[in-house]
């Protein structure tokens, strides 16, 4: 087996999360990078992308997930990022997920809030 890593880096929606009722009122920028483990020698062999793992896919996955759903909490999205994808693209052996909230409201100059959370596909026997 050939594992290699696919990764999204900052990928970007304007979505509705947060502790605060203004939040989810006003919305926001958030950023989502990926990290995918998979294994590639079937797609490196043959150059066929169905054999791995298409980014324009992932992107739009993603973006559903974030633009579809409203949470209170960053750790949340994430988690769901996470385990999402791993659902649906049976390809990946783990995912790691990124969600940035730039300028979060801490009382204070702030660049970002980031959780980052891993999963790993569950092993059979």
């Amino acid at each position: 087996m050939h594992r290699a890593t696919v990764r999204l880096i900052n990928a970007v929606f304007y979505a509705h999360h947060g502790a605060f009722a203004e939040e989810h009122a006003l919305g926001g920028r958030y950023e989502v990078d990926l990290e995918l483990e998979l294994d590639i020698e079937e797609a490196a062999r043959s150059d066929d992308l169905a054999r791995t793992v298409d980014y324009e896919r992932l992107y739009r996955f993603v973006g559903q997930v974030v633009l579809e759903n409203r949470f209170r909490l960053l750790e949340r999205l994430a988690w769901r990022i996470a385990h999402a994808v791993l659902e649906a693209f049976p390809r990946t052996f783990s995912v790691e997920v990124r969600v940035r909230k730039p300028n979060p409201p801490v009382g204070g100059v702030c660049d970002y809030a980031e959780v980052v959370y891993r999963c790993r596909r569950p092993t059979s026997g």
